[in-house]
């Protein structure tokens, strides 16, 4: 079998610093390779994932829109594409991307949606025609009103690659992006309300992203709440690692919180808020706590110093690993080429998921 992955045009695949869905992509790319499959990776030109790659796409620009750039997003769809005559499945991972599967119409389509089923989103994936749907959390399922998903699979990573910490530095952590639905202030907030020092990582590129910290969080830092800015891999392990928690307070229905998975594999547990995909990741009272309110998160954060790492390690390696992934996948795309291309909706029921 031989498997086109098409990554978004924005960033490299593996992602320099912030990107999911790059990572994910990555991830898959190199199980599959490891598992004897053939892979043609279409990716910014400037992507260093080991994998073959289509060639004539375009370097990832330094800084792109939330919402990405239609004009680049098509080229690079288009050259995707055409280079994918000889695969037996894509699984494209754009957004958009799948409308224009009829470039390939003897070859099965696959997406992954990486974001929500809301208003912006949802009229695309109703529109896609011959396309097989996978979600990332059976939340995120839950809410495809009217689009028909052809089943659930949780993410995963590399846990072995990730060393394990052991939460000594005495402090948080706060990782993700500055936005409102990452919940930054929030974080600072509980830290601030518990009485424990805080270290915030993230993104802060984009004008949307520096208006909401210069408004909402700056004036929350000081000698025990720290932003150390935007983290590449190796940094961003190493600050998971030595907190003693991961302090994730997200305010929106997030899909699937990868930040969570990396921190449960360097063996720090988890506090958040039990919105979205959260709850299946985070076994509360073993793996880390879900409360919502300052109050309750403040004392979950200093309770979570007392469970155990080791069994935060072993849930990630159990659950969340990337051979898991690419195994479900696997089996997914076996099922796709052996018949039909999505479960009926009164299916959903069936769909993987950890």
């Amino acid at each position: 079998m031989r498997i086109g992955l098409i990554a978004p045009p924005w960033v490299p695949v593996p992602p320099p610093a912030y990107g999911g869905t790059e990572s994910v992509v990555d991830g898959l790319a190199r199980g599959l390779v490891a598992a004897g499959y053939d892979v043609l990776l279409a990716a910014p030109a400037n992507s260093s994932c080991p994998v073959p790659r289509v060639p004539g796409t375009d370097e990832a620009p330094t800084s792109a829109p939330v919402c990405g750039n239609g004009v680049t997003e098509l080229r690079h769809v288009i050259t995707s594409y055409a280079a994918m005559s000889d695969v037996g499945l894509v699984h494209d991972h754009t957004l958009t991307g799948p409308l224009y599967r009829q470039r390939c119409p003897d070859t099965p389509v696959v997406t992954t949606a990486h974001g929500p089923f809301d208003a912006t989103f949802a009229p695309i994936y109703r529109a896609m025609q011959e396309v097989s749907i996978l979600g990332i959390s059976r939340h995120q399922a839950a809410s495809a009103a009217g689009i028909p998903l052809a089943g659930v699979i949780h993410h995963g990573i590399d846990v072995g690659a990730v060393p394990v910490g052991r939460g000594d530095g005495g402090y948080a952590s706060f990782l993700g992006r500055m936005s409102p639905e990452k919940g930054p202030r929030q974080a600072a907030l509980t830290a601030r309300a518990a009485g424990v020092p805080l270290r915030m990582a993230a993104k802060l590129r984009e004008p949307e992203e520096q208006e909401y910290f210069d408004a909402e969080v700056r004036p929350l830092l000081c000698s025990d709440v720290e932003y150390v800015g935007e983290l590449g891999w190796a940094d961003k392990l190493a600050l998971l690692g030595t907190s003693f928690a991961l302090l994730n307070p997200i305010q929106w229905a997030e899909p699937f919180g990868l930040v969570m998975i990396e921190s449960l594999a360097t063996g720090t547990p988890v506090v958040g808020t039990p919105a979205g995909s959260a709850p299946e990741i985070v076994h509360d009272g073993v793996t880390g706590y879900l409360r919502t309110g300052r109050r309750p998160l403040a004392s979950a954060l200093l309770a979570a110093a007392d469970l155990d790492r080791t069994a935060c390690r072993a849930v990630a390696a159990r659950r969340f690993d990337t051979r898991r992934m690419v195994s479900e996948h696997v089996r997914f795309y076996r099922e796709l080429l052996a018949g039909p291309r999505s479960l009926p909706r009164a299916d959903r029921s069936r769909v993987r998921a950890s």
